[in-house]
């Protein structure tokens, strides 16, 4: 299939022939409809309701078949709404069943839902009919499931996204207590979770236990807890902040408890962390594309693992503007008559892979030196905004990655200056 939209447009129009059933599926936790509609959307037959589950699978199978016979149809395509999670399990056993499915835009759906009757009527039937309506048009996506080794990756990846979220909130709570029982803390420790810091937040977290307390007794608790203890000049300038503090001391019985909790969760998260982070690296050396992908300076195993989870396999894409599109970062403007409209990304697409690649082109545009050097080119000569250049450079790690595992190229840096001389 060509990538550029128009013609990918054409093609998918041109797919559906007189022998197609289109079939749309309106998506529920519970009950699904479908309903069948022909190339020229003529409904066919009557709509069907199922349960999400083996029977209800079955019994939507069953009335294909008897519209396929009905009708003298040899075809089958079937959109459906990838509605939060409850369309997964219903798009892999068709798959399994060697049916053709495809996804339309939620957006969309609402869009065209007037088509027919000029109404803004909403409800399951009418949605499934709006949804045939849009296969039958061209206005779907083919749809490339994660099998595998890629859904181990996806599914792991989303792990790690969990986890570092309720660890960067862990760690921001943490900070509101310092804020609070111990401000004057950041002047002894810049990091508080280094390991010295995070043993004297255990044993004496609150600066009325710790100006009481001479450098030698400090050094003392500390030795008992770990092997390499802080100097004695960081006991002494704990005591010396400690004394001079301006945190109240009301409360601060409840407010170690609370920190312990804090310290503990933060503790067993980051260990999480590191476990997921192991299964990352164990599922990255059975993707054949992980090595190809890396010979990019700057892409890591987690950035490498966070484009592979969101794409699945890279060698099925016909160009790199796809993942772009893919990822909701293609260009849109809104301009009519005289009116000229600011060009933005459209942000109709996957947030995680937008978010991965435009992390990767802030990397590269630091420590990779063709990237930093394209990056330079577009601000300096182009006058581009740094973010404009950043989303520019988004678009080439894209086309490069499709580019060089699709035809099973190395990486080769001196092709990004010569790009970068042409432009």
């Amino acid at each position: 299939m060509k990538f550029k939209q128009k013609d990918v447009q054409n093609q998918r129009i041109e797919k559906i022939s007189s022998n197609h059933l289109v079939i749309g599926i309106d998506i529920a936790k519970q009950i699904h409809v479908a309903r069948s509609v022909n190339f020229r959307g003529i409904e066919l037959g009557k709509p069907c309701k199922f349960s999400n589950n083996e029977n209800g699978f079955k019994r939507f199978l069953e009335w294909i078949s008897n519209l396929l016979k009905k009708y003298e149809k040899t075809c089958v395509i079937i959109g459906m709404e990838p509605t939060g999670h409850y369309w997964s399990n219903l798009a892999y056993w068709l798959i399994a069943q060697n049916l053709e499915v495809v996804v339309v835009n939620p957006y969309l759906v609402k869009k065209n839902k007037e088509n027919r009757d000029n109404s803004p009527t909403k409800n399951d039937t009418k949605d499934a009919l709006v949804i045939a309506d849009m296969v039958r048009n061209g206005y779907y996506s083919e749809l490339m499931l994660p099998t595998k080794e890629y859904k181990a990756l996806r599914e792991t990846m989303s792990i790690r996204e969990f986890i570092t979220k309720q660890r960067i909130s862990v760690k921001n709570q943490i900070h509101r207590w310092l804020d609070l029982w111990f401000p004057e803390y950041p002047n002894v420790f810049k990091d508080w979770s280094c390991k010295t810091s995070m043993v004297t937040l255990r044993l004496f977290p609150t600066p009325a236990e710790i100006k009481i307390l001479k450098p030698e007794e400090i050094l003392s608790r500390w030795r008992e807890k770990m092997k390499r203890i802080g100097t004695f000049k960081t006991a002494q300038m704990l005591i010396e902040e400690a004394q001079k503090s301006i945190a109240n001391e009301d409360g601060t019985v409840q407010a170690k408890i609370h920190l312990t909790f804090l310290l503990d969760q933060y503790e067993q998260l980051t260990l999480q962390l590191e476990d997921i982070e192991k299964q990352v690296l164990s599922l990255l050396e059975k993707i054949p594309e992980t090595a190809q992908i890396q010979e990019l300076k700057g892409m890591g195993p987690i950035f490498t693992a966070g484009v592979l989870a969101q794409t699945g396999k890279l060698s099925d894409y016909e160009h790199g503007n796809q993942v772009m599109r893919l990822a909701g970062l293609h260009l849109g403007e809104d301009s009519s008559g005289k009116h000229k409209g600011k060009t933005v990304i459209t942000k109709r697409g996957r947030s995680q892979l937008r978010k991965v690649l435009y992390l990767i082109a802030m990397n590269f545009a630091k420590n990779n030196p063709e990237f930093r050097a394209l990056h330079e080119h577009n601000v300096t000569v182009k006058k581009m905004r740094k973010k404009q250049s950043l989303l520019k450079l988004c678009g080439k790690i894209a086309r490069i990655l499709v580019g060089i595992v699709r035809n099973g190229e190395r990486y080769n840096p001196e092709r990004v200056y010569v790009l970068q001389q042409a432009a």
